[in-house]
């Protein structure tokens, strides 16, 4: 083999050690941070991966704290991101009326905030991204009709069980179902909280199901929730799919596998992955100075579809 010449070869080298020789190191590596609610939880474990995988895929550092859902942890686990000299912040924030020092700090550090979900609290976050909430919340209340139009035993009783008080967002799925619901001629029982946790869950549907023990549905805002649920009217000695139809929302695995063993009815079913995803996509654009276009531009908000997921939908038999 011709070797190249002597010439040639001292300018590729000098070419390689250039760097080096000039005193200039190459531009460091532009850093996201996430914080996350509580990975206990296969929706944000999800949304973790999202994040993370397209975190790396356009050559970030990335950092990620856990809320474990607790306000002072939040607080502070996101301000030592901050502090940590991070280009972008990504929260999916537990308590989103806390999130004011959080975006100020950022702020005044010049890091865009992108918010994944649950709720912006008020502040100047540049954007968020959460789901077709209301949307979901009628497509449930559609489902709920479709099937007891089916069952001339049912009665026009409903319930529904909310998330946190706090997760302003996800309460638009349980005002979409009880507005809908409603003009279908349904009648809505009972409208109680169970913090997104699935033995509250359990504990509300119990009460439900002792006060109206005819209800035909339960709508539940999560999916731990609408889990939850289920077991209650197993332990009642019903069917969370032929007596007392149940729907979630997420499409958590939990929900997916009750579905399967015929335990619960639907989910409406999130993306939090690809909200990951999005996030970054968005935080990328913010730091490189572009402007983003929302669904909602007054409270910059973009939304994602989401989709009704039944036995059908997972090859399950519904008999």
């Amino acid at each position: 083999m011709k070797q190249p010449p002597k010439l040639l070869t001292a300018l590729l080298i000098i070419c390689a050690l250039q760097p080096a020789l000039s005193g200039h190191a190459a531009p460091a590596k532009k850093k996201i941070g996430f914080s996350v609610y509580d990975m206990q939880y296969g929706f944000f474990q999800d949304m973790e991966k999202g994040t993370r995988e397209a975190s790396e895929a356009a050559g970030y550092d990335y950092v990620l704290v856990d809320q474990k859902s607790s306000e002072s942890t939040m607080v502070s686990a996101t301000q030592d991101l901050i502090d940590q000299g991070i280009n972008a912040l990504i929260i999916s924030p537990f308590k989103p009326d806390a999130l004011g020092p959080i975006v100020d700090a950022a702020k005044a550090k010049k890091i865009p905030v992108v918010v994944d979900d649950i709720g912006g609290g008020g502040t100047d976050y540049d954007v968020i991204v959460i789901s077709d909430n209301d949307k979901g919340g009628v497509i449930a209340a559609d489902q709920i009709a479709s099937v007891l139009k089916g069952r001339p035993s049912a009665t026009k009783k409903v319930a529904s069980i909310s998330c946190e008080p706090s997760a302003v967002y996800a309460a638009r799925r349980n005002a979409g179902f009880e507005k809908r619901i409603k003009e279908l001629g349904y009648t809505v029982v009972a409208s109680l909280s169970a913090n997104s946790k699935q033995e509250e869950g359990y504990k509300v549907a119990k009460d439900i199901l002792s006060a109206h023990p005819d209800v035909a549905a339960i709508f539940c805002g999560n999916d731990p929730m609408a889990v939850g649920a289920a077991q209650a009217v197993a332990d009642s000695g019903k069917s969370g799919v032929k007596d007392v139809y149940i729907v979630g929302f997420n499409g958590d695995e939990i929900a997916l596998q009750a579905i399967k063993a015929g335990q619960m009815g639907a989910t409406i079913q999130q993306v939090p992955e690809e909200m990951g995803k999005m996030t970054v996509q968005l935080a990328t654009k913010l730091m490189n100075g572009e402007k983003l276009q929302y669904n909602n531009a007054e409270k910059r908000e973009i939304y994602v579809p989401v989709k009704l997921i039944t036995a059908a939908d997972l090859g399950a038999s519904t008999k």
